[in-house]
């Protein structure tokens, strides 16, 4: 399965964001990577920088390659309602994404794993396509035979309650439920997605 395998904390340090989770060098080195740092003198970017930049952000925060994320995205334009938000709105319903906000990993990285490794399943059958897209009404659990596994109990035990309104969490079953569709103004992202929109619009 292609995914990014280069250095994270040095993509997380361009975007000045934890885009992969909690980075204790982040916190140090919150600047820009390279060797000149914080002195770098850099060149005011322009539009089309900056909507790339964007659209790079949200490509390695959902851990989404180009071409997967321009399918994506075409897929978005196609669809009713406003392209930004449905374009979020597909990348939060991708099966690794879910498995990370119902809390049974504790990044996507760790939840594309559990994924490809068979630890899940929907509605009753094992899947392991990390790109498989959930449906409203959808139920997304852990396997029987993988609910004893401690990295997996270890993230369950710091899931916080409620966290996110379109998902139900069944914690004596391991087993979730994808509600609906989730509003923009409740995904959590810090992602300028009107940007991305203008950015394939040229």
């Amino acid at each position: 399965m292609a995914r990014y395998r280069g250095p994270r904390t040095k993509i997380a340090r361009k975007f000045s964001e934890p885009i992969f989770g909690a980075d204790k060098v982040l916190e140090k080195k919150n600047y820009p990577p390279g060797h000149h740092g914080l002195n770098k003198k850099r060149k005011k970017t322009s539009e089309y920088g900056i909507q790339l930049q964007e659209k790079q952000k949200a490509k390695y925060t959902y851990g989404v390659l180009e071409r997967q994320f321009y399918n994506i995205f075409h897929k978005a334009s196609a669809a009713k309602g406003i392209t930004g938000e449905v374009l979020l709105q597909l990348l939060e319903s991708r099966l690794d994404n879910v498995v990370y906000r119902m809390g049974i990993a504790p990044t996507r990285a760790a939840a594309r794993q559990f994924v490809t490794h068979r630890h899940i399943m929907v509605n009753g059958h094992v899947v392991n396509i990390p790109s498989y897209t959930i449906k409203p009404g959808d139920h997304v659990g852990v396997r029987e035979k993988s609910k004893s596994l401690e990295t997996i109990n270890d993230s369950l035990s710091q899931r916080k309650r409620n966290a996110y309104s379109w998902i139900e969490w069944d914690q004596e079953k391991m087993t979730g439920r994808f509600l609906n569709m989730p509003e923009r103004s409740e995904i959590p992202e810090n992602i300028k997605e009107q940007l991305i929109v203008e950015l394939y619009s040229k």
